[in-house]
């Protein structure tokens, strides 16, 4: 009864979900369903003690991200950057690659500090004409999108400053560049194995006769097609921001931890009040933070013209968004509280800890069934370590596997099931392509079974040569 009241509500947040309600709304719902289950009487005290105290654990330290990637990204759009850089790279590769164009233009964003949501709305539009024009089936477009922002940049390549590379640093006292090899190594794979797909799909639609489709209007308002903004800025100048923020990340990767080497103790200068802080848990977080203000400052000044008129309502719109995808992640990490101190999950859990005893493999399968549970991969990620990463430490330290090893397998695994149907990203990028689930999430979920199974090579790849 305990492990079916935890997979009902688990269920019951994966169906409303995928309807399309909201989860900030029904994550609370179905965890306290579960809880009712066990005692009504533990209602009240498990939404204010373990929901609510999560979810305010979750925003402290990352809402910070959330706000400075939106606003960043919002800015990169309106100054028409984003145009600018898509516009060139289509230029570029031309109709015969009109796939590899698109995975590129999202890659170049979402590696650039651009968040996954705003890479979609400012991809489609040329996705869109530039698929029309190669002929290539518009249902195509989401899974090839999917591919160059929701897999390889957001958290293999090494240095990404997406939050799901910057939560394992708070577990594991490590950096966003932690295990280069693996990770390059995995971005690789990924990427490899994903075009392949891609092109098969491609061909074979056109052994079918299956052209681009009927043009519909998508029910979420994009930005004209290409040619329609007639002074866009230099690709070049365009670019600048975004190396920016990853030039900028690494630098103070670097110089944060000899900054604040040891706890910071308010005590010292009269503020007894405070507890000391460990900014080892912090550094990198900050690193992240000080990136994206420099990467938006450099827009302020490189497109003030475009910029500083609109800044008011773009910084409006990305408070809003920031508020909206963090709060659901913190919702759902809420949700994941409640449902880890069930004794339903305590059995899944423990079933899987005795199971699966190698620590690499433990958190690559807890972290990516966790992700697709709550269908966010910041979320699962969180919930998985929270529970297990002290665990993952211990069990790690004592095969003397290094904890960058840890972080590159829980971040790379997060982005591989959160990709079910009731995926927040999933959901947003259909409805900005005007097409549904049963059109397209078939190539969607084909990126994140070979998410998933890149993971498991990833750890093989370590055992074999020792590299990370």
């Amino acid at each position: 009864m305990d492990i079916f009241a935890t997979l009902f509500a688990l269920c019951f947040l994966m169906l409303v979900a995928y309807r399309g309600y909201s989860v900030i709304l029904f994550a609370p719902l179905a965890a306290l369903v579960a809880v009712v289950v066990q005692s009504p009487h533990w209602l009240l005290p498990f939404f204010s003690g373990i929901y609510m105290e999560k979810l305010v654990a979750f925003l402290k330290p990352y809402f910070p991200v959330f706000l400075l990637g939106a606003l960043f990204g919002k800015l990169i759009e309106v100054s028409g950057f984003a145009k600018a850089i898509t516009g060139s790279v289509v230029r570029l590769f031309g109709k015969r690659n009109a796939m590899l164009a698109v995975v590129v233009v999202c890659a170049v964003l979402t590696y650039g500090g651009v968040s996954l949501f705003v890479a979609a709305f400012a991809v489609y539009p040329f996705a869109a004409e530039l698929f029309k024009t190669a002929d290539i089936p518009r249902r195509l477009i989401p899974g090839t999108v999917a591919l160059g922002s929701f897999t390889f940049t957001m958290d293999a390549l090494p240095g990404s400053p997406q939050i799901q590379n910057i939560i394992p640093t708070t577990f594991f006292h490590t950096n966003t560049w932690a295990a280069p090899r693996l990770g390059i190594f995995g971005a690789l794979l990924v990427f490899t194995a994903g075009m392949t797909y891609l092109s098969w799909r491609r061909n074979q639609a056109a052994r079918a006769g299956e052209g681009y489709g009927e043009v519909i209007a998508p029910p979420i308002a994009n930005p004209p097609a290409v040619d329609a903004e007639p002074s866009l800025p230099a690709p070049i100048l365009a670019l600048i921001p975004l190396l920016l923020v990853g030039v900028m990340n690494r630098v103070f990767t670097s110089i944060l931890p000899r900054l604040y080497p040891q706890a910071f103790d308010f005590a010292r200068i009269g503020v007894a009040q405070v507890a000391p802080l460990d900014p080892s848990k912090l550094v990198a977080l900050w690193a992240v933070e000080a990136a994206l203000v420099i990467g938006i400052l450099a827009v302020v000044l490189l497109a003030r013209r475009r910029v500083v008129d609109s800044f008011a309502k773009s910084a409006n719109i990305a408070i809003a968004g920031a508020l909206l995808a963090g709060v659901n992640t913190a919702s759902e990490y809420g949700f994941g509280g409640i449902i880890a101190v069930l004794p339903g999950f305590k059995a899944i859990s423990a079933f899987l800890s005795h199971t699966i005893v190698n620590p690499l493999l433990n958190e690559a399968v807890t972290t990516t069934v966790l992700a697709g549970i709550t269908g966010s991969a910041s979320g699962g990620m969180s919930i998985a370590l929270a529970i297990m990463g002290q665990t993952y430490l211990e069990r790690a330290q004592a095969l003397q596997i290094p904890a960058e090893v840890l972080h590159r397998v829980a971040s790379m695994a997060s982005g591989g099931m959160d990709t079910l149907p009731h995926n927040g990203a999933v959901i947003t990028l259909l409805a900005v392509a005007g097409l549904t689930h049963r059109q397209s999430y078939i190539d969607i979920f084909a990126m994140t079974l070979m998410k998933t199974a890149a993971v498991f090579v990833v750890i093989g790849f370590y055992y074999l040569t020792g590299w990370y």
